[in-house]
């Protein structure tokens, strides 16, 4: 009888090493999101007035109730029927920091100065 006798031998390890290069680029794809919120906040300037945190107070606003049925380009040709209305629209939707042009019943929207109806 023969023996035969098996051994295993001890798995080898590789330790991970990033060079020079790799780190820099780690570091540019972690710093990419961090730059990009940061811009956004420097350019979306409007926010604040939406928000009323600061800038002028909320009276120096005009203000329209939106009513059932109403659309911002109804609300637009309404407040500015000699203006065109994609700019009143636009215009509305950037004091307003709406997310999109949909709007509900009730809502009351900031007007722009330049299309406020005179008092």
């Amino acid at each position: 009888m023969s023996t035969i006798g098996i051994s295993v031998a001890p798995a080898a390890t590789t330790r991970l090493r990033i060079t020079r290069r790799g780190r820099r680029v780690l570091a540019a794809v972690v710093a990419l999101p961090i730059a990009v919120a940061l811009a956004a906040s420097i350019i979306g300037g409007g926010s604040a007035l939406a928000s009323r945190e600061s800038g002028a107070p909320a009276s120096s606003f005009a203000t329209v109730t939106v009513n059932a049925g109403e659309s911002l380009w109804t609300i637009a040709q309404r407040v500015a029927p000699r203006a065109d209305p994609r700019d009143v629209v636009d215009a509305v939707v950037r004091l307003n920091a709406l997310q999109g042009v949909t709007v509900v019943p009730g809502q009351e929207l900031a007007l722009p100065p330049e299309y406020a109806p005179a008092r």
